[in-house]
């Protein structure tokens, strides 16, 4: 099929690889996803700092060098797109080719070498999409969102997943450069004068702002390391409002040398990074933010949940992803079985409680094919640092905890601090609940979830219950009876089989 290399509605998930291409002011970067659905993976990641807004305060044009390296490097994606067998491809523009005086040239030029259409965002097209992007990796999402590019900010307000009032606004930190020198005061000045004509973004106050960008997401980073945070996942960090203020003004006001000695920051990102700090921090201190809660999912992102069906844009992307991720790697499917009967172990659960309870469910069969004395190791890592959406870094560690217990009993063994680290007592107690009753499951019916069909569990004042159909007593042994009664311990009950035998006909 040849590849798309325009933007049009889709109806419904596409089967193959989709490719989208955000031309930034600051950065070009190509990534291509396994399909377009609700849950994509992404397949292929690559990024160019090529800073074609670099001069654009100066002098209204794209920089040159910029540019070149730009022509370069999407001549290569053409290719690398060809070669990946790309079904459909969209190319986006963002500040520095909207605002230029060449952008429409260099547009022009880009199709002439490599085929690709170039749509140029407006600032109201790239302030939805990031909403968009939010919304598709946090659904719910409460408060403001903001994309720092390396030409623009936009802000959006968000009402419990409706996107509202919207704008973008000259505040990269490639233009601030530009117009202030890079000297703090001189920016936090512009920066103040901007944010002050939009009241409407104090409506955020103690909610969440949601940053989106490479910037912030380096900053995320640099955070994380210094508090030690056990997750290095950057989707859903969240940073009390004070604390994010705090470390971001912090670093807006070191030097580049100082910049310099932190590991894991980009040399080509240091150029921009204090600026970038500053406007997150002056966003923050605006808003007064109870939470600052980054937000890996962004324009990209959001192009293509834009493109799904309202249907399929509410769809709940966790149990998306588990759910594909059972088809494709457990053995046995239909493994949502396993949520229903385990629920009478969690009456009275709220829905985001039986929401994780099922996503554990259609996870525990993940790593049967791994080594049997490193399952439970592999399953509790690939869980915590799974690219999920919509979940939190506690609700990764819950799911993690509770696979590891279905491999290996216990709650013991250091692989299991990051959790730990993470969760209070009652979650991990319900995440060992769970993960002895996926065990026991698994070992009474071997993962046939038809088999567990027949099959119950009932809690009771004093006693857990595992009720069996006369016909399957057989299914009885030393192993079920043993992992049964760890998990009545676990609910401080004893273990009971009952054997029910079919009712007599009368005649």
């Amino acid at each position: 099929m040849p590849t798309q290399h325009h933007r049009q509605a889709a109806d419904q998930p596409l089967e193959g690889r989709v490719a989208v291409i955000d031309i930034g002011s600051n950065s070009i970067r190509l990534v291509v996803y396994d399909r377009l659905s609700r849950s994509p993976t992404a397949v292929f990641n690559e990024k160019v700092l090529c800073g074609l807004g670099k001069t654009l305060e100066r002098t209204g044009r794209l920089n040159p060098e910029g540019v070149k390296q730009a022509l370069e490097n999407l001549t290569r994606f053409q290719r690398l797109i060809d070669g990946m067998q790309v079904v459909r491809v969209d190319v986006l523009a963002t500040a520095a080719v909207r605002d230029a005086a060449d952008g429409e040239a260099f547009v022009a030029e880009v199709k002439r070498r490599t085929g690709l259409d170039i749509q140029i965002l407006t600032g109201t097209d790239e302030a939805r999409l990031a909403a968009m992007g939010v919304l598709s990796g946090t659904p719910g999402a409460d408060g403001l969102a903001g994309d720092l590019g390396g030409g623009s900010l936009e802000l959006v307000t968000l009402d419990r997943g409706i996107i509202g009032q919207q704008t973008t606004t000259p505040l990269g930190p490639l233009r601030l450069m530009e117009s202030t020198d890079g000297k703090i005061a001189a920016a936090t000045k512009v920066i103040d004068q901007h944010l002050s004509a939009l009241p409407w973004i104090h409506e955020a106050r103690g909610r969440t702002f949601y940053p989106v960008g490479g910037s912030w997401r380096a900053l995320a980073k640099m955070h994380m390391e210094q508090a030690n945070h056990p997750v290095h996942i950057i989707h859903h960090y969240s940073i009390a409002g004070d604390d994010a203020a705090g470390f971001a003004g912090l670093i807006a006001r070191q030097s580049r040398s100082s910049l310099e000695k932190v590991p894991g920051v980009s040399r080509r990102r240091l150029e921009t990074l204090s600026l970038a700090a500053l406007v997150l921090e002056r966003v923050v201190r605006t808003v007064q933010p109870a939470r600052v809660v980054f937000s890996a999912f962004g324009l990209r992102e959001g192009h293509l949940f834009e493109l799904l069906s309202a249907d399929h844009r509410r769809q709940d992307p966790l149990l998306t992803a588990c759910t594909e991720i059972a088809q494709r790697l457990g053995r046995f499917g239909a493994a949502e079985t396993i949520s229903q009967w385990t629920a009478p172990l969690f009456a009275g659960e709220d829905e985001n409680a039986g929401r994780l309870r099922q996503a554990a469910c259609l996870l525990s069969d993940l790593g049967w094919a791994e080594h049997p004395d490193y399952r439970a190791e592999h399953a509790f890592l690939r869980i915590l640092r799974m690219p999920f959406a919509g979940i939190d870094h506690a609700e990764r560690a819950f799911l993690a905890t509770a696979s590891f217990v279905r491999y290996s009993g216990t709650l013991d063994g250091e692989v299991l601090a990051p959790a730990k680290g993470l969760l209070k007592d009652g979650p991990i107690q319900r995440a060992y609940i769970l993960g002895l009753a996926l065990r026991l499951a698994q070992t009474l019916t071997g993962g046939a979830m038809m088999m567990l069909q027949r099959t119950a569990l009932r809690l009771g004042d004093e006693k857990l219950s595992l009720i069996l159909p006369e016909d399957a007593a057989a299914l009885v042994g030393e192993a079920v009876q043993r992992r049964l009664d760890s998990l009545a311990k676990a609910l401080n009950r004893s273990g009971e089989i009952i054997i029910q035998t079919a009712p007599k006909l009368a005649g």
